[in-house]
C-alpha cells in the first residue's frame, strides 16, 4: 500500500513536469540545442533580495542582485569548452553538444529550481513509472551538470540529482562533506577537498610560529566542516583559537558590530577566514569602517580573490592578506573568445545582456532595468550602443592571467566529453555494461554516463591526471596569494609568494617567499600574534591555571635541564654525563671526580702510605739485622718477621684505593686490606696468647713447649687467616664489586666501587674486629708480663685506637660520598696500621739502636727472674693463708710459734730442695738455655716479705 502511494505521488509530481517543461525554470539562462545537452549551475549574481513574503497574495520569484563577474567569466569558460569540443574533429566527431545554464544567485533556492528544469527533461525510466505515463517525448535529457559553485548549493543540488544518478561535477565545491560517496553518489568535482586546505592554513600559521588565532567560518556545508578540520589541524600542533564564529551574508547588523568589536578587543592578530565573499562582506565592511588595519586575514579559496571584498577601498584594512588559490590553468584561446562577447552577437545567452549593462552601466533597449539600477534607485541610466569596446574597461571578468575556477570548468567539460568519446569508442564485448556490452551514444542516458565517468582516467591540458573513482580527490596544489596595492591605480594585486602542494613527494609540501609579503600592505616583518611574549632560551613554557595552553608564564629551565630554543615547552634533561651551565641553554660535560693520584688530597694519603712502607720495612731490616739479641727472640722474631710483612700489606693496599676506580682495583682494594689485617691480627694473638700461657703456667712442662712450638703458630695464624680469605671468595664469586659511575652529584660524576654486597663488606670488617677484640682481651691480661715482654700493654693500647678508628670509620663511611669514601677508608687503615708498627715495635727499635745495654741476656733475665719472684710470693702468700686457716681449724697448738717456711722450683727436675739445702744457697738463682730457675723465699715472723 506504502509502495503504490510513492508511486502516486511520484506520478502526479512528474505530470506537472510534462505539463510545463517547455517554460519551466529560470527565465534567465543561456542554451543552445544540441544532440547531448549538458547543464550548467552558475553563481551569475551573488545572492537574492530579502523579501517578507506575507502570502497575501501568489509569491513571486526572488530578484537576483549584485552582479557576479568572475561568475559570468565561469560561466563562458563552459561554453568554450563545448564549442571548442563541437569543432573538434578528434572528439565527438559528428555530435553535437548542447547546454542549458541558468544562474544559481549563490542560494540553494535558486539552484533547486534550476535543477528541477535538468530532473524534468531526464527520463523518468529511474523511477519506474513508464506504466502510468510517458512524460518526456521527444524532448532531449540532460545527461550530465557542471556546478555549482558553493558548496551549500552543490549538496542540495546533489541531493536531488543523485535520486535520478545524473553524474554532476563541481568546479568550485570544497567541502569535504561531499566526499561521501554513499550519500552523494552521482557527485563528483575538480578542485581539491578543503581537508587539503585546512591542513595548508595549519601549515601556513604554524610556519610563522602563531599559536593565538581567531577562526570565523560561514555557516554552512563549507565553512563548518573546513573550520572544524582546521580546529583539529591546530590541536595537533597546539595553536589555539581565542575566538571562533559562524558568520552568513544574511546576518544582522548588530550581530556584526558586537563581532567587530570582539576581533578589535582579541590580543589575536591573525583572523582566519573559511567563508565565501558574500559571507565575509558584511564583516569587512565593518572592519573597513572603524578602520582595523593591524590585523592578517587568512583567506580561504572561496574568497581569496573574491571581487567583492578586493576591492581598493577595502585595502587599507585588508592588505597583506595571505590567501590561498587554485593552481592556474591555461586555456588556449580563452582571451579572444572573453573579449568578444557583444549583446548582439550572443543571443542564445541571455546573460550577456545584464553583464553588458552592469560593466558600461548603461541599459540596452527593451531592458527591464532601463530604469534605475538593479537595487530599485531612481537614478536614470544612458542607453547602451551595444559597440561599447569591452578591453577599454577594468573588469575582473578579463582578468584571465590566472585562471582557476574557470579551468576548473574546463576541465569538468572535457571530463565528460572524454566520457562520451569512451562511449562512442566502445567497442562490444568490452565495455562497462552488463556482458560487456557498450552504451548506445544516440540513446545515451545520465546513469550511464556516470558509469562511465567513475572509470574515467585521463590527463588535462596542464598534465594532472583527472580521475572520479571512488576514493579518488584531485591532487591538492594551492598558490599562496599576498594582498599588494598596485602603484599605478591602488587596486589589488594578487602577488605570488609560495606554494603548498599535498602530494610532494620532494622537497617541503609548504614553500614561502617571506621576502615578498607585505604585512599590513606596508610592513615586511612578520606581526606577532602570540598569546604570551616567546620565551628565552633557558626556560619553558608554564600553564597558567584557567587559560588556553598557548597562554603562558616562562619558567626558568631546573638545574640539570637546558632549553636551547625560543618557545620550548619542555626543557630537555641534559644527559647523564652532563649538567646545564648557568643560564640553562646548553650542557657541558660534568667533572668526574675520584680520589686521583694527582690532587693534594691523594698525594698526600700515597705519601704517608709510602711513609708506612718505608718505616716498616726499616723495622723488619733491624729485627733481621738484630734477629739473636735477646728482645728480638724474647718477642718471637719468626712471627714478628711475619707481622711485619702482613704490615707491609697494609699500607700497600691502601694504594688500591687510589686512582681511578677500575672493575679489578675495587675486586682486590677490599679483599687485600681485609686479609692483610686479619694476618696482622692473627699474629698479634698468637704471639700474645703464647706469651701469656708460658708465664702464666706454673710448670711450663714438655707439653707446653710442644704445642706452643713453631709450626703451632703458623697454623693457627693460617687458620685464623683462611676464614677471612674464604669470606672474600664467596663474596667476590656472589657478588663482586666493579666500577661504578655516580651521576647523582651536580656538576660531577664520581667514579666509585659499588661493592656488590654491604652485608659482606660488614663480615669482612666484623671478623677482623672479631680478632682484634679476641686480642685486646689476651693483650689486657698479659699486662703485667716481665718488663721486656710489656708489648702487651702497647698491644692493648694499639687494640684500643684500632677500635676507635673502625667504629668511626662506619658511621664515616655511610654519611661520605663519592672519592670521600675511599680516602675514609685509606685514613683508617693507615692510622690503624701507623697505631701497630708504633705501638708493637717503636719500644725496641728505640732499645736495640739506642739503648744497647738493656738488649743483654742479663736484663731479660733480672726482668724475668723478678717476674716469677713476684708471682711465687703471690702464691707462697695464698699457700700460707690457706695452712693457717686450716691450723686454725684444727686447734693445732704449733699455730703460735713462729713459723719459718721455705720455697724451691727447679725448672729441670720435680723434686724440692731440702732445707739445708736451701740454707746453703747464698741468693736466688736463674738460669737459660737448657734453663734452671730456682727461688729462695723465706718467711719469719719478725721479718714478713724478706728474699734471701
Amino acid at each position: 500500500m506504502r509502495t503504490c502511494l510513492k508511486f502516486y505521488l511520484n506520478y502526479l509530481v512528474l505530470l506537472g513536469f510534462s505539463g510545463v517543461i517547455s517554460t519551466y525554470g529560470p527565465n534567465q539562462r543561456a542554451q543552445k540545442t544540441g544532440d547531448i545537452l549538458l547543464g550548467g549551475l552558475f553563481p551569475i549574481h551573488f545572492g537574492v533580495t530579502s523579501k517578507d513574503q506575507d502570502l497575501a497574495a501568489r509569491p513571486e520569484s526572488t530578484e537576483c542582485v549584485r552582479y557576479n563577474f568572475r561568475g559570468f567569466r565561469w560561466l563562458q569558460s563552459m561554453i568554450f569548452a563545448i564549442e571548442e569540443i563541437n569543432n573538434s574533429s578528434a572528439l565527438l566527431p559528428n555530435i553535437t553538444l548542447g547546454y542549458r545554464i541558468f544562474d544559481t544567485c549563490n542560494t540553494v533556492s535558486k539552484a533547486l529550481e534550476a535543477s528541477l528544469s535538468f530532473v524534468a527533461q531526464n527520463k523518468i525510466d529511474s523511477l519506474n513509472l513508464d506504466e502510468f505515463c510517458n512524460c518526456t517525448g521527444n524532448i532531449p535529457s540532460t545527461i550530465a551538470v557542471v556546478g555549482a559553485s558553493g558548496s551549500p548549493v552543490s549538496t542540495a543540488v546533489a541531493d536531488l540529482l543523485g535520486l535520478f544518478y545524473i553524474p554532476q561535477i563541481s568546479y568550485a565545491s570544497s567541502s569535504r562533506l561531499l566526499s561521501n560517496k554513499n550519500q552523494y553518489k552521482s557527485f563528483m568535482r575538480t578542485i581539491p577537498t578543503d581537508e587539503y586546505q585546512a591542513i595548508a592554513m595549519a601549515s601556513i600559521i604554524d610556519h610563522f610560529q602563531w599559536n593565538w588565532v581567531i577562526a570565523i567560518a560561514s555557516d554552512d556545508e563549507y565553512g563548518r566542516p573546513g573550520i572544524e578540520k582546521f580546529e583539529n589541524e591546530m590541536f595537533h600542533r597546539d595553536i589555539c583559537i581565542d575566538l571562533n564564529v559562524l558568520i552568513s551574508q544574511y546576518i544582522d547588523e548588530a550581530e556584526i558590530r558586537r563581532l567587530a568589536d570582539l576581533i578589535e578587543n582579541s590580543t589575536a592578530k591573525v583572523i582566519v577566514v573559511f567563508a565565501s565573499g558574500p559571507d565575509v562582506e558584511p564583516l569587512i565592511k565593518e572592519m573597513a569602517r572603524r578602520n582595523v588595519t593591524d590585523r592578517v586575514w587568512l583567506a580561504s579559496e572561496a574568497w581569496a580573490s573574491s571581487s567583492l571584498i578586493a576591492k581598493p577601498e577595502y585595502l587599507d584594512v585588508m592588505g597583506g592578506t595571505i590567501g590561498f588559490a587554485l593552481s592556474a590553468g591555461e586555456i588556449a584561446g580563452f582571451k579572444d573568445f572573453l573579449e568578444q562577447v557583444n549583446p548582439k552577437k550572443s543571443s542564445q545567452n541571455e546573460f550577456v545582456r545584464e553583464f553588458w549593462e552592469e560593466t558600461f552601466n548603461c541599459y540596452l533597449e527593451d531592458s527591464p532595468r532601463n530604469k534605475g539600477s538593479e537595487n530599485g534607485s531612481t537614478s536614470f541610466r544612458p542607453l547602451c550602443t551595444g559597440e561599447e569596446d569591452i578591453a577599454s574597461v577594468e573588469t575582473p571578468y578579463l582578468d584571465y592571467t590566472h585562471l582557476r575556477i574557470s579551468y576548473n570548468v574546463y576541465v569538468a567539460v572535457y571530463a565528460i566529453a572524454q566520457a562520451l568519446q569512451d562511449i562512442l569508442t566502445c567497442k562490444p564485448g568490452k565495455g562497462l555494461f552488463a556482458n560487456g556490452s557498450c552504451a548506445d551514444i544516440r540513446r545515451i542516458e545520465a546513469w550511464q554516463v556516470l558509469k562511465q565517468l567513475r572509470h574515467l582516467n585521463f590527463i588535462d591540458s596542464i598534465g594532472e591526471r583527472v580521475r572520479f573513482d571512488n576514493g579518488s580527490e584531485v591532487s591538492a596544489n594551492y598558490t599562496i596569494i599576498n594582498w599588494h596595492r598596485s602603484p599605478e591605480d591602488g587596486s589589488v594585486v594578487f602577488k605570488e609568494v609560495g606554494y603548498y602542494n599535498i602530494h610532494s613527494k620532494y622537497g617541503a609540501k609548504l614553500s614561502v617567499d617571506k621576502t615578498k609579503i607585505l604585512w599590513n600592505g606596508r610592513l615586511t616583518e612578520v606581526p606577532f600574534s602570540n598569546c604570551s611574549e616567546e620565551c628565552e632560551p633557558g626556560t619553558r613554557k608554564g600553564i597558567i591555571d584557567g587559560k588556553p595552553t598557548c597562554c603562558f608564564e616562562c619558567t626558568e629551565c631546573s638545574d640539570g635541564e637546558y632549553s636551547d630554543h625560543k618557545d620550548a615547552s619542555v626543557c630537555s634533561k641534559c644527559p647523564n654525563n652532563s649538567w646545564s651551565n648557568g643560564n640553562h641553554t646548553s650542557c657541558f660535560l660534568k667533572e668526574i671526580e675520584f680520589l686521583s693520584w694527582s690532587e693534594p688530597f691523594g698525594i698526600a694519603l700515597a705519601l704517608f702510605t709510602v711513609l708506612g712502607v718505608f718505616l716498616t720495612s726499616f723495622v723488619l731490616i733491624v729485627f733481621i739485622q738484630f734477629r739473636d739479641t735477646p728482645i728480638v727472640k724474647a718477642s718471637n722474631r719468626e712471627l714478628s718477621f711475619l707481622l711485619l710483612f702482613s704490615l707491609i700489606c697494609c699500607f700497600s693496599s691502601s694504594l688500591i684505593f687510589i686512582g681511578e676506580p677500575q672493575d679489578w682495583t675495587c675486586r682486590v682494594r677490599q679483599p687485600a686490606f681485609g686479609i692483610s689485617f686479619v694476618l696482622c691480627i692473627s699474629c698479634i694473638l698468637v704471639k700474645t696468647n703464647r706469651v701469656l700461657l708460658v708465664f702464666e703456667a706454673k710448670i711450663p712442662t714438655s707439653l707446653h713447649r710442644k704445642w706452643w712450638g713453631l709450626n703451632l703458630q703458623f697454623l693457627l695464624v693460617f687458620l685464623f687467616t683462611f676464614v677471612q680469605v674464604m669470606i672474600c671468595v664467596v663474596w667476590l664469586y656472589n657478588a663482586p664489586p666493579g666500577s661504578y659511575k655516580n651521576y647523582d652529584i651536580d656538576e660531577m660524576i664520581f667514579i666509585t666501587c659499588n661493592e656488590g654486597s654491604m652485608m659482606a663488606l660488614g663480615f669482612l670488617i666484623g671478623y677482623t674486629c672479631l680478632l682484634a677484640a679476641v686480642c685486646f682481651f689476651f693483650a689486657f691480661k698479659s699486662r703485667k708480663l716481665p718488663e721486656n715482654f710489656t708489648e702487651a700493654k702497647f698491644i692493648t693500647f694499639s687494640m684500643l685506637i684500632f677500635f676507635i678508628v673502625w667504629i668511626s670509620f662506619i658511621p664515616a663511611y655511610f654519611s661520605t660520598y663519592g672519592k670521600y669514601v675511599s680516602a675514609v677508608e685509606v685514613i683508617a687503615i693507615l692510622a690503624s696500621s701507623f697505631s701497630l708498627l708504633a705501638c708493637i715495635f717503636f719500644n725496641k727499635v728505640y732499645i736495640i739502636l739506642l739503648k744497647p745495654s738493656r738488649n743483654t741476656i742479663e736484663e731479660v733475665r733480672c726482668s724475668t727472674a723478678a717476674h716469677a719472684f713476684k708471682a711465687a710470693a703471690k702464691a707462697t702468700l695464698r699457700h700460707s693463708s690457706g695452712s693457717r686457716k686450716r691450723s686454725s681449724s684444727l686447734g693445732n697448738s704449733s699455730a703460735a710459734s713462729s713459723p719459718s717456711s721455705t720455697l724451691s722450683l727447679k725448672t729441670n727436675g720435680n723434686e724440692a730442695e731440702s732445707p739445708s739445702a736451701r740454707r746453703h744457697s747464698s741468693k736466688p738463682r736463674v738460669s737459660f738455655g737448657s734453663g734452671t730457675v730456682s727461688f729462695s723465699l723465706s718467711f719469719e715472723e719478725g721479718r714478713k716479705n724478706s728474699v734471701k
